[in-house]
Parts: C-alpha cells; sequence; structure tokens
C-alpha cells in the first residue's frame, strides 16, 4: 500500500459568498459567475466573486428541479417539463418527454456532444419508487437509457464524454456508467459507497466533491477514499468548481432538520429565517468536465 492511502484527510477551509438564501440547487459556473436555482422562489440566480446577486431568469415555482445549458449558450431548465430559455426571454418546451415518463424532471447535465441527461423519481400515492436516467439527443428525441436509480440526484460526465457519474442519495452511492457513442448507457458500477452524496463536480484528478451525512462536503477519489473536507455548520446540497482557474470550490449549504420531513423543512425554510448560503473555499484542483 502506498502512503496516499493512508495519509490524513486535509481540512479546508470555507467562507460565505451569499446568504439569506431559501434552498439553493444545481450551481453552475457560467460567464464568469455561479449561476443556482433558488428553490422556494422560482428565481434562477448568478452571484459574482464579489458576492453581488442578481435574480437573471425565473424557474418553476416548485422545487426539485435544475439548470445548464446547451452547447450555443441557451439555458435549459428540468421542472414538470424539460424548458428552454429563449433570447427573447421566453420559456418554451425543449424535447417531449411525456412517453418517457410521467413524472417531473430534477437533475440535468449537457455534456461535450450536446447530449442532455437529466433524471427523476416518481413520488406517488405508494410512496417513492426508484428513478431513472433520461437522454434528449441534440435532434430532440427522448428516451430512457437507465432505471432503478436510487433516489437520483447530481450527475457529471467525464472530459473525454466516456462515463457518467450519478448520486444515488438513497442508497448512500456513486453509480458510474460508460457512454455509448449514441449516449446509451451501459457497465453499471459503483464508483463510491457509504457516502449519501447530493449534487456533485468532477475536478481534473478524477476526483469527486459531494456533500455527505455529517454535514461536510468532501472530495473522494473512485472507492471511496475522502482526500479533503470542508466542514460546515449546516447540510451540504451541492457543490461546483469554478472561479477563472476553476479552482475555487462552490457549495450550496442550509439548515436542514434530518427530524423534519422534506414538506415541512421546506416550510421552515421558506417562512422562516432563509438559512441558506453559498460558500466558497479554495480547492486543490480545477474542474473538470460537465458541468
Amino acid at each position: 500500500m502506498t502512503n496516499e492511502t493512508h495519509r490524513p484527510v486535509q481540512e479546508i477551509p470555507a467562507r460565505v459568498l451569499s446568504s439569506g438564501l431559501v434552498i439553493g440547487e444545481s450551481p453552475r459556473w457560467h460567464a464568469g459567475r455561479l449561476w443556482f436555482a433558488h428553490w422556494g422562489t422560482g428565481e434562477i440566480v448568478a452571484v459574482d466573486p464579489e458576492g453581488q446577486r442578481e435574480v437573471v431568469a425565473r424557474g418553476p415555482a416548485g422545487l426539485g428541479w435544475s439548470i445548464d445549458w446547451l452547447p450555443d449558450g441557451r439555458l435549459l431548465v428540468t421542472g414538470p417539463e424539460l424548458m428552454r430559455h429563449e433570447p427573447d426571454g421566453s420559456m418554451v418546451r425543449h424535447a417531449d418527454l411525456s412517453r418517457v415518463a410521467g413524472h417531473g424532471w430534477n437533475e440535468i447535465v449537457v455534456d461535450g456532444r450536446g447530449n442532455i441527461y437529466l433524471n427523476g423519481a416518481d413520488f406517488g400515492e405508494a410512496g417513492f419508487r426508484p428513478g431513472i436516467i433520461a437522454l434528449v439527443t441534440p435532434d430532440g428525441s427522448a428516451r430512457q437509457v437507465a432505471d432503478s436509480i436510487a433516489f437520483p440526484n447530481g450527475m457529471v460526465v467525464t472530459p473525454d464524454n466516456s462515463t457518467l457519474i450519478i448520486s444515488e442519495s438513497m442508497a448512500g452511492r456513486l453509480t458510474a456508467f460508460d457512454i455509448a457513442a449514441d449516449g446509451s448507457l451501459s457497465n453499471r458500477r459503483v464508483w463510491a459507497d457509504g457516502i449519501w452524496p447530493d449534487g456533485i463536480c468532477l475536478d481534473a484528478e478524477g476526483a469527486i466533491w459531494t456533500g455527505a451525512w455529517d454535514n461536510t462536503c468532501v472530495r473522494i477519489r473512485a472507492g471511496g477514499s475522502v482526500l479533503e473536507r470542508v466542514k460546515l455548520d449546516r447540510s451540504s446540497f451541492a457543490s461546483m468548481l469554478g472561479g477563472p482557474d476553476r479552482r475555487t470550490l462552490f457549495i450550496m449549504a442550509q439548515d436542514w432538520h434530518t427530524q423534519e420531513s422534506f414538506t415541512d423543512n421546506v416550510a421552515r425554510l421558506t417562512t422562516g429565517p432563509r438559512t441558506g448560503q453559498v460558500l466558497m473555499a479554495e480547492a486543490p484542483a480545477p474542474g473538470a468536465g460537465w458541468p
């Protein structure tokens, strides 16, 4: 075994960039600013490195939606449908996904070839049912490419467009798939286990940043070894590497009470003090891949 296997986990300090949010999700570095979905308000917000915030577009009124961009720069927004923000400010349906699933869509990632991967889970009267991953190709066709995902959450695609990694939050693992030339997924395997991941991002050394159950945001290698850690005083919901050199780690965090239901947490954060924050820290390796 190498000494690196046993090296102590490095603690990385973070500072608050922006606060007073309900729930910040789906952070993306785009055009020199951090963009994110502001759940509970229906806003899409961009914040600059000095902490100046601007509402730049509108998203769905509800929860569980995300953002990303087409190669031509048009903004995509998930929710009940996959929508596209046009240059004139209008929102139009980007693709018909009604034959793929009857529920809405949560996370999204657009890879380097313009393929759109999005995921969702069905919360029906019978309770939670495993979710799926759908693919929308550049010609607008849509199909399911994976199923039986235990609460699908954040997704990343490697820089060579060969691998998709997804958070299975209810299974406590990151799961990887090979990506075929037509965008199909195969060779499903566990990338890391025992971490209870949420929103994720990938760096140039092949490590992934994700929130963990113990109010930390951790950097892990394939197999699950923790390399670095940012300790928080609240839950980490998502992370993104950005900044001019993509070496700034942005963390979306909020005061989440595990003893409360999801609905009760949202009601408390919407009507009470807004505890959502954007934190930033210096990362050991720059961001890579998509988003």
